[in-house]
């Protein structure tokens, strides 16, 4: 009885929404060299501000998705590449190619230049950082 009870309870109380991803918002200082590596290298197309284009920089990823740059005078930073923004390509080749024509330095989860880790899964990943040591990996994850 209280199995059904629980049950009937959950049921009524569930919530039909879901989620799609959105934006990644980072603190910057230097807006310009920040914002302009992200134009420049992962070459993410600009978007205007809606309201205050001043002290931010936005660009759109793929669709709807964005990446929101705000710039603040102080920005603690420990260096913890846990804490990363993702993008995926289908070429990952390609990319590393674009990568050391324009000498941008990537690493691999360990830390060693110029490699690429392999997943158990089989996704291939690297790692670089922007102007404000901000960590970015960039993989080939099918979508």
């Amino acid at each position: 009885m209280l199995f059904l009870f629980l049950t009937l309870n959950t049921t009524l109380n569930a919530h039909n929404f879901s989620f799609t991803y959105d934006h990644f918002a980072l603190e910057v200082r230097d807006l310009k060299s920040v914002g302009d590596y992200y134009a420049e290298v992962l070459q993410l197309g600009e978007i205007p501000h809606p309201s205050e284009p001043e002290g931010f920089r936005w660009f759109v990823i793929q669709g709807n998705t964005q990446l929101h740059l705000i710039r603040k005078n102080s920005v603690p930073r420990e260096d913890p590449k846990s804490e990363h923004l993702c993008l995926s390509t289908p070429d990952l080749k390609t990319f590393i190619s674009h990568l050391n024509k324009i000498q941008i330095p990537y690493r691999d989860w360990p830390g060693t230049p110029g490699a690429v880790t392999l997943r158990a899964d089989g996704v291939q990943q690297n790692y670089l950082k922007d102007p404000e040591n901000n960590w970015i990996q960039i993989n080939n994850a099918p979508h």
